[in-house]
């Protein structure tokens, strides 16, 4: 065969193909400018500084707490304070009977006297038998015992001055004075009832510092190393809010990093301090925690509905001024809420797609559904 009919040959099938294949081509972009826009809910991306925040549980605790009991056995004479009253440290709460540690006591000073008295006597006599010794009227034996005895009395002396003290103490505990300022509990004991020192299992009230109070809370050991960095920055801030009441307060100082993470949770326990002037924070109730170790300046958010996940990634469709659709490939730095933060892919101002993605492909036409009320995204509260 001619070599030159061999080529038409070849090259005919080849040009019908590219020809019908521009037809298919025409024929789609007709079918798809034909179709429909596809209606979608969208939001506005924006720049914005977001705080970082590590969330938690909290509960309130008093930072010093104490029970109140009686440190020598006596009967109560007298209740100083009401249930529930507010106290300052070194006020007077409860008096003990004082008779019978008063009497205790006069009889200790009664015996120092008698003490002291035969003291004095006794170093009188040694400074006359020392004289005596030195002309040779006594006999050495008789000088030592008398030298000997006035040693003794003072050191009886001594040891009824020390007795008169531990009187004098113990009759100071008939008054049981508050240690610390705070807040009475319920009371246990009333007037008439005999209290035994330092009953371990019982106490007269027990008396809680609110202000300031402490919030405990755990976070995760991922969370660890951020915190110290912060914590030597001196750029960490907790707020909490109360679970029911929804009360807020933001003036938290990390103040107590425990020293290890339990091996059981991966956790690990802070304190918080709070002034709590207002005793609005109550021991034992249970808290929202948000401890903000940083701020996110200038950074990218849109709604966390708009990202989607493909084998290429995180992408997200975008609404260009034509109307139509591009996928974009996006990096996220971290979600905060309802929101993501994105670090590559989308610039501030652009319109996102944050629902009815399924029925689009890049280079779709798409119409917003309300898109003068297109929500931006939602500030966190702890932003």
């Amino acid at each position: 065969m001619n070599p030159s009919n061999l080529r038409l040959l070849l090259v005919a099938p080849l040009a019908v193909a590219f020809a019908t294949l521009a037809g298919c081509n025409r024929n789609a972009s007709v079918a798809s400018a034909a179709m429909p826009p596809v209606p979608v809910q969208v939001a506005v991306a924006v720049q914005q500084d977001v705080p970082r925040v590590i969330e938690s549980i909290g509960n309130v605790q008093s930072q010093r707490n104490v029970s109140i009991k009686s440190q020598v056995d006596g009967i109560i004479a007298q209740i100083h304070f009401r249930e529930g009253d507010d106290v300052k440290a070194g006020d007077l709460l409860v008096t003990l009977d004082r008779r019978p540690l008063e009497n205790s006591l006069r009889i200790a000073r009664a015996d120092l006297v008698n003490a002291r008295a035969e003291a004095a006597q006794a170093a009188v006599d040694a400074e006359r038998y020392t004289h005596l010794d030195q002309k040779d009227a006594i006999s050495k034996e008789q000088l030592n015992q008398i030298l000997t005895k006035a040693e003794t009395t003072k050191a009886q002396v001594l040891a009824k001055e020390a007795a008169v003290s531990n009187a004098e103490l113990l009759f100071g505990y008939t008054e049981i004075r508050a240690p610390i300022a705070g807040r009475t509990g319920q009371l246990a004991l009333h007037e008439g009832a005999l209290v035994k020192a330092n009953d371990s299992g019982f106490s007269i009230v027990t008396l809680n510092q609110l202000s300031p109070v402490a919030v405990a809370y755990s976070v995760p050991e991922s969370s660890l190393d951020e915190i110290r960095a912060a914590t030597a920055a001196r750029r960490v801030n907790v707020a909490v809010t109360e679970r029911i009441s929804g009360l807020k307060r933001d003036n938290g100082r990390l103040e107590f990093v425990d020293n290890t993470v339990d091996a059981a949770t991966g956790m690990i326990t802070l304190k918080a301090v709070f002034d709590n002037e207002d005793d609005a924070l109550w021991p034992g109730r249970f808290v929202n925690v948000s401890t903000q170790v940083g701020v996110d300046l200038g950074a990218i958010v849109v709604p966390g509905t708009a990202l989607q996940t493909s084998q290429s990634g995180s992408t997200i469709y975008v609404l260009k001024a034509d109307q139509t659709v591009e996928l974009r490939n996006v990096k996220v730095a971290r979600t905060i809420g309802d929101n993501v933060l994105v670090a590559e892919g989308i610039k501030a101002g652009e319109t996102v797609i944050t629902d009815g993605q399924l029925r689009l492909v890049p280079g779709a036409r798409a119409e917003p559904r309300n898109l003068a009320a297109a929500a931006a995204p939602q500030k966190s509260d702890k932003s």
